[in-house]
């Protein structure tokens, strides 16, 4: 490979990561909130082609993405409220609640969303950060979406709200320990059904970013999985919000590794190298698996420390 290719197949990998990544990092974020309230929320998934299903179909009707976006988050901070309402009630479990959450997502979005699959709608604008280039090519390559600088901005805001903010001590200590939480006057069930709800509204912006930015359109096999990956992702960057920014990047640069290469013609295990993201997610999974290791930074309300 020559300079110039080694130099396109790193800036090609660079805007992948970052476009790529997008998507799991607003679902992460919304799990990593969910998490620290005491809950798991497995139903992002389904969250999240809900959130693209609803996007694309505001945005073709209205003419107006950003509306697309606001409804998106709407109809994700309803599915989480649901979540959360649900998980309320005496002898559920939120695993199970969470499965059914995603099939019911996923169904509802396939149902409306048919008479979507076809037509176009308006799609969100780019950022051109790459113009400095002087290659119209590679700097096409660099457009950014705005949805990924709210993103980035959202990471250090949830991680500062966290560490500086009576709100976020609330939410860590209901995820710590729910009888230390309601010996201090707060209410359990309160805190875990909002913290689910904006969770949901997050995971619905991811969606959101899928159907109306990249790849932007609407289609049944849209998410790959990417919720439930997100998941996994939470775990492996123990639940920090900045360290779930980074994993996204990770999980981003292993999606864009394929066609990166490709870009310069290398194309030898190109379909091994699209399976790179759930590879990773295996090796997480397996990495992750030991209850001890998990348990020193995991809150002390999931079910991974019970």
């Amino acid at each position: 490979m020559t300079d110039a290719g080694a130099i396109t197949v790193l800036i090609a990998l660079l805007a992948g990561a970052i476009r790529v990544s997008t998507p799991f990092l607003f679902v992460s974020l919304g799990e990593c909130l969910t998490e620290k309230s005491g809950r798991v929320n497995l139903g992002l998934e389904g969250t999240l082609v809900l959130g693209a299903m609803v996007a694309f179909a505001i945005s073709y009707h209205s003419g107006n993405p950003w509306l697309g976006v606001a409804a998106a988050a709407g109809a994700g901070f309803l599915m989480g409220a649901l979540h959360g309402a649900i998980c309320r009630l005496p002898r559920v479990n939120d695993i199970a609640i969470g499965i059914a959450m995603m099939s019911f997502g996923t169904g509802l979005a396939l149902f409306l969303g048919k008479p979507y699959i076809q037509p176009s709608a308006p799609r969100l604008p780019s950022l051109p950060l790459g113009d400095w280039l002087g290659m119209p090519a590679l700097a096409q390559m660099l457009d950014v979406s705005p949805l990924f600088l709210v993103g980035l901005a959202l990471a250090f805001l949830l991680d500062w709200v966290f560490r500086n903010t009576r709100a976020g001590l609330i939410v860590r200590v209901t995820g710590d320990d729910a009888a230390a939480a309601r010996a201090l006057g707060i209410g359990v069930d309160r805190v875990r059904l909002f913290a689910t709800a904006l969770g949901g509204a997050s995971a619905g912006v991811g969606g959101a970013f899928l159907s109306l930015y990249y790849p932007g359109s609407w289609n049944e096999g849209l998410s790959s999985g990417q919720g439930l990956m997100a998941v996994a992702l939470v775990i492996f960057a123990r639940w920090q919000p900045r360290r779930c920014l980074l994993a996204s990047l990770f999980f981003g640069a292993a999606s864009a590794l394929g066609p990166a290469l490709q870009s310069v013609g290398i194309t030898a295990g190109y379909y091994f190298l699209n399976a790179a993201p759930y590879v990773l997610t295996l090796l997480i999974m397996a990495g992750s698996g030991s209850a001890r290791r998990a348990a020193q930074y995991a809150p002390g309300e999931l079910s991974i420390n019970r």
